[in-house]
This record gives structure tokens, C-alpha cells and sequence, in this order.
């Protein structure tokens, strides 16, 4: 039986994730607040749907990819949401950056569907998304993700299980813990080599194949040599991920003062009105 997937969200990154699945010969449904975005989509293949609800009625497996906690919220829930309208059996995908606990609410929800609901965010950004080669961090009932790899397997190529529910969205919590800290490092040695006359291509080929190395440096600073900080990832989604992180870390006890440091030199960049630069635009906090 030819499994049909619902998509909502088609930015940056779910764009090309549509794409993926469109290539591997999956039907996919779309819905976006945004219907230009979704042009290319339709001319390949795609159908679209006029609303959350029709889509979820209409599919076998949803997949959400939106921008922030209360995004996730409005479109799971209510009378015009994918929980009441989705059919009996369906599974639900978020792969938002979203908070465990609410990754866990979903999940209690659609059990009294009788549907299923499981946690994905993703790592890699726009290159990731468009090569097939995303990080995804996966929280579920074994069974049900077990029957999704083949659909994970599309979209990403390192896809683990990570436990139950909100366990994909804590290890997603984890990957930003470790890039924020990494990307002030990374920033920092840019801004110091072009400082010190050094030619920064020349430098970035010496440093990025030894212990400095880095998925950011290797993938992000060739675009701040060429001074092109277009959004892989946008600072606002990094900013919110990186609260996500604050406050869960508080609620188990734990005091990270290089997260709160990033956190704070992109809500600067975000008040100079850099919110929906890329990530790699730290550079302009030194400039």
C-alpha cells in the first residue's frame, strides 16, 4: 500500500525536504500560510490542500515543519487542528525544534485518536536538507518509527531512535547546546585571522581538517569569507531553540554559561535587526 504524506512548512528547510520525498516517488500533500512558497512544489508533483485539517484528513502520515513552539501548538490542536481532523492509524511527525514537554503532549493527544505521534527534529540546515543528508533525532514508539526509517531514510542519513517521546527533542536540545558555544569559536578565529593579514581561505584549509574541525566551519564560514549570511537557519529559530535549551537546562538543575553567552550575542544581532540573517551573520557582532 502506497503510503501518502502530508507536509506543513515549506521554508527553507522543508522546501527541500518535499522535494526528497517527491523524488522518491512518495504522493505528498502540502499546506503553507505562505501558497508562493509552494509554487516549485506543485510544478513537481506535489498537491496542495486549502487547510491544516483537509490535509490531515487526506493522508497517511503528517510531517510538520514550522517555526516555533506556538506554531506546532495552533496547528496540532483544536477544532481545526491535525489531531482531531487526521484519521485513525495516522502518525504524526514533528520535526520542528520544539520543546520535550510539548513533543509529550502531542504524543498523550493523539493516543486518544488512536493515532501516533513522534518527535524528529533535524540537523544540517539548508544543505543538509536539500542533499538528503540531515541529522534526525528521533523520539517514538519503536514499532511506529521502525515504520517510518524508510520515510527518514529519504530525508536524512544518520536517523536514531532516541527513546520515547520528547527524546528526539531533548538530543535536538543537545546539538544546539554544542553548536552555539562552537559558533563563537568559530566566528572569533575568523575575525582574528583577518585581523593578523592572513588570508582567511588559506587559513580555514589549514584548521578545518584538524582538532578544530567542525561541521560550522567547514559549512558556514566559506560564506562569511564571501560575505553572504543568507539563512540556512535563521537567527530567530536558533535564538528560540537556544531558550528551549536555557529552560529546560534550568529545570534539571543545570547552569550553561557558554549557551546564555550565545543566546545573548544573537538576541544583540536580533535587536540590530539581523533576526532573519543566517546563523553565520555572529561575524557582524564583531564588526
Amino acid at each position: 500500500m502506497e503510503t501518502t504524506i502530508g507536509f506543513v512548512g515549506t521554508g527553507v528547510m522543508g522546501k527541500s525536504m518535499v522535494n526528497r520525498l517527491l523524488e522518491a516517488g512518495y504522493p505528498v500533500h502540502i499546506y503553507t500560510r505562505t501558497p508562493s512558497k509552494a509554487e516549485e512544489l506543485l510544478q513537481n508533483g506535489a498537491v496542495w490542500q486549502n487547510s491544516v485539517s483537509e490535509l490531515a484528513a487526506s493522508v497517511d502520515v503528517i510531517i510538520t515543519m514550522v517555526g516555533f513552539p506556538s506554531d506546532v501548538e495552533a496547528i496540532y490542536f483544536g477544532a481545526e487542528g491535525i489531531i482531531e481532523n487526521a484519521r485513525e492509524g495516522s502518525i504524526l511527525i514533528d520535526m520542528t525544534t520544539s520543546s520535550p514537554a510539548l513533543a509529550q503532549k502531542i504524543s498523550d493527544r493523539a493516543k486518544r485518536y488512536n493515532q501516533s505521534a513522534i518527535d524528529a527534529p533535524v540537523s544540517g540546515g539548508d544543505i543538509g536538507a536539500r542533499n538528503g543528508t540531515l541529522t534526525i533525532m528521533i523520539g517514538g514508539d519503536t514499532e511506529v518509527v521502525d515504520r517510518m526509517t524508510p520515510v527518514f531514510k529519504v530525508m536524512g542519513q544518520n536517523y536514531i531512535r532516541q527513546g520515547s517521546q520528547g527524546a528526539g527533542q531533548f538530543t535536538k536540545m543537545c546539538n544546539q547546546i554544542a553548536i552555539a558555544s562552537t559558533m563563537i569559536g568559530v566566528t572569533e578565529a575568523l575575525v582574528y585571522a583577518e585581523k593578523a593579514g592572513l588570508d582567511p581561505d588559506s587559513v580555514l584549509e589549514s584548521i578545518s581538517g584538524g582538532a578544530a574541525g567542525s561541521w560550522s566551519l567547514s559549512n558556514l564560514t566559506p560564506r562569511v569569507i564571501k560575505r553572504d549570511f543568507s539563512p540556512g537557519f535563521f537567527i530567530k529559530h536558533f535564538i528560540k531553540d537556544m531558550s528551549i535549551a536555557v529552560e529546560s537546562a534550568e529545570e534539571m538543575g543545570i547552569d550553561l554559561p557558554g549557551l546564555k553567552l550565545a543566546k545573548k550575542m544573537y538576541e544583540d544581532l536580533a535587536g540590530n535587526g539581523e533576526e532573519n540573517a543566517g546563523t553565520q551573520a555572529l561575524y557582524k557582532y564583531y564588526n
